[in-house]
């Protein structure tokens, strides 16, 4: 008789559009395919899930996406077994009746909260360790993270081979390119911006028409949209616009399959990211980048950015931190950030030496889902 597949829930309530959905669907994904489990994502918005996953039917109560049973997490609960082991995403509230469901369980599953991703220290004295309990059932924290004694980043497997390969292959590269109707000039650089609006946006813009080298811009459809409109003087910005000023042409791309936006980070030369799905990929990459982290109140996001560059210029020449760092705190407060940009290409052969080094250093930890496994199977 074939041994029965753990089961294994995860729960995804949508906050910031893309950022939730984009984690737990690589994160279900993955547990499929390289952990052999049977996962059921649970998803309360499925219109956001659809623009990672045109495949999904929205109105489907369930259905199997790559192996993922999804199904909508309704506003009134229907009765259904808890799994072995579920996971709370980024401290959302099960419904009342599934945990009870956890409860009534012969034996407790294993109750995770898997939580934003952080570079501050504490995050490692966390780690694993038991939160609340439901009756029987205890919670843990589990943190993703860039040290060991973390859980590390979603990382599929053979995902830097692959790179390596789509980043060594000319033809493999214009073949994609030329797939979104992108066609830089000769001697471009490309540049992807993904972000939620942003002040600053038009001194870097500024910046970049009026440099000697030409900048081709990439801005997949989303909230910095906007600004970008403002900038150009026009209305109604789409999928496909393609607009000149100076050295900077400025083209829309419609929003793309992760695998597709995985590789239009690989094709660029410095990707401008945002949240945690895409700032993730974009170390993966192996380009230098630049974070807009989700602003929360009082500016405790600001902690967290800190946290990271602190982190991630440790092994950079004390200018070049200073470049990259200037760069990122300007950007993240909405300041004027053409003076940054400008100290930051004085260190371009330093800062992409370093990107591929950041991220071969942080490949060399467990991947957060490979993490998540082996925490079940010790508590077990």
């Amino acid at each position: 008789m074939p041994e029965l597949k753990t089961r294994w829930d995860i729960f995804c309530t949508v906050v910031d559009n893309f950022g939730d959905i984009g984690v737990t669907w690589r994160l279900a994904r993955q547990l499929v395919a390289e952990h052999s489990l049977a996962v059921r994502l649970w998803v309360d918005d499925l219109r956001a899930f659809e623009r990672l996953c045109p495949d999904i039917d929205i109105n489907a109560v369930q259905q199997w996406q790559e192996g993922v049973e999804v199904r909508q997490w309704p506003t009134d609960w229907v009765s259904t077994d808890a799994a072995e082991v579920v996971i709370a995403a980024f401290a959302c509230q099960l419904p009342s009746a599934y945990m009870d469901a956890m409860a009534a369980r012969e034996k407790p599953p294993l109750w995770m909260n898997l939580d934003y991703l952080s570079a501050e220290d504490w995050v490692i004295g966390c780690h694993g360790l038991p939160s609340v309990k439901y009756k029987s059932v205890q919670k843990f924290f589990f943190f993703p993270g860039f040290q060991p004694g973390t859980g590390g980043l979603l990382r599929e497997r053979g995902l830097l081979e692959r790179r390596r390969h789509f980043q060594q292959g000319r033809e493999a590269q214009e073949k994609f390119l030329q797939g979104l109707e992108i066609y830089p000039a000769q001697g471009a650089q490309l540049i992807s911006l993904f972000a939620y609006e942003n002040a600053g946006l038009a001194s870097w813009l500024d910046v970049m028409s009026a440099e000697s080298m030409p900048t081709h811009l990439l801005v997949p459809e989303g909230r910095i949209l906007g600004d970008v409109e403002r900038w150009l003087g026009v209305v109604g910005l789409a999928a496909g616009d393609v607009h000149v000023r100076g050295a900077l042409t400025v083209q829309v791309l419609p929003f793309v399959r992760q695998d597709q936006y995985d590789q239009l980070l690989w094709s660029c030369d410095f990707n401008a990211v945002r949240g945690e799905d895409s700032f993730v990929r974009a170390q993966w990459a192996g380009r230098p980048l630049l974070w807009h982290i989700y602003r929360q109140d009082e500016d405790i996001h600001l902690d967290k950015l800190e946290a990271f560059l602190t982190l991630y210029t440790k092994s950079l020449s004390v200018p070049a931190a200073e470049a990259i760092g200037g760069l990122w705190r300007a950007w993240n407060s909405a300041q004027p950030v053409s003076d940054h940009w400008l100290a930051t290409r004085k260190h371009w052969p330093e800062l992409q030496k370093h990107a591929e080094a950041w991220c071969l250093e942080q490949a060399l930890q467990a991947d957060l889902a490979a993490a998540l496994v082996q925490f079940y199977e010790s508590w077990i």
